[in-house]
């Protein structure tokens, strides 16, 4: 038994190891989130996306959260770019079964002193599946939570990318 937990402890299994987010950034201690602009047609989009960010990065509490952008260390601001509903399942007469959602984010990260932060393109795009229904109501909230949980995992890949890489 002691064995095992010293194995799991030591991260020995798949090359696991504790994440320390303290003195990842550097001398970054705060961060203010602008809110988003919606370039897409879906309205409130850039709401939901705005509180993923925030809540994500309240969540994992590296960072303090300040509203004023001057005097934040880091600040993050864009606008979701893109939102595209399609069909993507079909019954055997035609009617579709389930949507899938994607959204494209277009976000700057930069320092205090003017230093850009490059975000991978490719991290800031995300699709999820949601099912269709007859009723308006119930396609409109299928939607809209589909759209909540792509803006959960954008906000976690936007908050893994800034500590997982080296910023000047």
């Amino acid at each position: 038994m002691l064995l095992l937990a010293a194995l799991l402890g030591g991260g020995c299994f798949a090359g696991y190891e504790i994440v320390r987010y303290e003195n990842a950034l550097g001398d970054v201690r705060t961060l203010a989130i602008r809110g988003l602009e919606n370039e897409s047609y879906e309205p409130g989009v850039e709401a939901i996306v705005s509180d993923a960010l925030v809540t994500e990065f309240m969540r994992r509490g590296a960072l303090e959260l300040v509203d004023d952008a001057d005097a934040a260390d880091l600040v993050i601001g864009g606008a979701v770019e893109d939102v595209q509903i399609q069909s993507r399942t079909f019954s055997s007469i035609q009617f579709a079964l389930e949507y899938a959602v994607s959204i494209r984010l277009r976000l700057e990260v930069s320092r205090r002193d003017g230093t850009k932060i490059e975000l991978d393109d490719r991290s800031l795009q995300e699709t999820e599946l949601y099912f269709a229904s007859a009723d308006v109501e119930t396609m409109r909230k299928n939607r809209e939570e589909a759209m909540r949980r792509v803006s959960v995992v954008l906000a976690g890949r936007v908050h893994d990318s800034l500590f997982e890489r080296s910023v000047p």
